[in-house]
């Protein structure tokens, strides 16, 4: 309550993406100083016995992640696993250094529990991200890296590109996801098309040894026939999807924002992606894993998306409007959702919603 009473009207009186960047320097500077890191699991109250569980062949304390975004420059995997989070996605990270889109990028929509962001992949790159991801050490959970491409990468040079990342970063990631379904960045939704996909899964593939979980990120906008070869390449070359990406879409939202371009995330996002995740279990029959993430706030958004087919899940938005609690509150409330289900495990509720 004190985030929501205090802090959050504090911060939201600041531009979106001045009180991220605060927020991150507050983080980093916990995560430096010794005892920080149990101090902050202590006050978040991060503990969640019970939830454990096991996708693409790597175990997870529990099934709630950090989605990529947060973390784009790789500088909090010491402290962030404190907040309660099962698993962290970091980046996206870019091959070379780049400073996205112009100011302002990122807009709150306080009433619909919403942000939009046309950030356009800021990032320090992959040499920075290394050497800070080395510096760091192992993190307390799986890391996950969200690969980008810079903004001036010839599409023919995209398989290099990806694959270079993944070269860089190897060492220390537990798995990797391939952005290709950011809307703000020009061009960059096109990779997902059949023929350029598999020619970055290749390059991926080649340079991926040994072998990591490679998933894709995937469009809420992507029409439903477009899933179909889509999904039958990515279980040839990969190992998973991340379902889904934010979307330019503003049917979902109840009030008109204005003519605001970007990727909108949040609660409006929810119930699209919550079917997109749906569609994906059944065409694949549930054998290709799904980490889903848009619209997650509670515990049975959780499950919802456990139900619906999803693995693990992810937050980003909800972090923004819960506050440093809210991770811990939401496994709370998964932990009795499970009791309350006859669920004897969280790998047990995977795809029991029927269609």
């Amino acid at each position: 309550m004190l985030y929501e009473r205090v802090i959050r009207p504090l911060l939201f009186r600041m531009d979106a993406e001045a009180a991220h960047e605060r927020a991150v320097r507050g983080l980093g500077f916990l995560g430096r100083v010794p005892g920080g890191p149990a101090l902050l699991a202590a006050v978040a109250g991060a503990q969640a016995p019970g939830l454990r569980t096991t996708v693409f062949g790597l175990d997870f304390p529990n099934p709630v992640g950090l989605a990529a975004g947060f973390d784009k420059d790789c500088l909090l995997t010491p402290i962030l696993p404190s907040l309660g989070f099962g698993f962290l996605e970091l980046g996206s990270v870019t091959l070379r250094p780049q400073p996205g889109n112009p100011k302002p990028r990122l807009m709150r929509l306080p009433l619909e529990h919403a942000l939009i962001n046309r950030m356009g992949f800021p990032s320090a790159g992959a040499q920075a991200a290394a050497r800070r991801l080395q510096s760091a050490g192992r993190a307390a959970v799986p890391v996950g890296v969200n690969i980008g491409l810079n903004a001036d990468c010839p599409k023919a040079k995209a398989p290099e590109e990806y694959a270079l990342v993944l070269r860089l970063l190897h060492p220390w990631a537990d798995y990797f996801v391939v952005n290709v379904s950011c809307p703000n960045q020009t061009g960059l939704r096109d990779l997902q098309e059949r023929l350029q996909l598999e020619r970055i899964l290749a390059a991926l593939e080649a340079a991926n040894s040994p072998r990591k979980p490679v998933l894709v990120k995937l469009s809420p906008d992507l029409a439903d026939a477009q899933l179909p070869d889509l999904l039958g390449l990515i279980m040839r070359h990969a190992d998973g999807v991340v379902a889904v990406n934010t979307t330019t879409s503003r049917t979902a939202l109840s009030r008109d924002p204005g003519d605001i371009q970007g990727g909108l995330s949040g609660r409006p996002l929810r119930s699209a992606a919550t079917a997109m995740i749906a569609r994906i279990h059944r065409l694949t029959e549930g054998r290709l894993p799904i980490i889903g993430v848009g619209g997650v706030e509670t515990g049975g958004d959780v499950l919802e998306k456990l139900r619906a087919g999803a693995g693990l899940v992810q937050l980003y938005t909800g972090l923004v409007y819960g506050g440093p609690g809210a991770v811990t509150r939401v496994l709370r409330e998964l932990k009795a959702l499970l009791r309350a289900g006859g669920f004897s495990s969280v790998a047990a509720a995977v795809g029991t919603e029927k269609a």
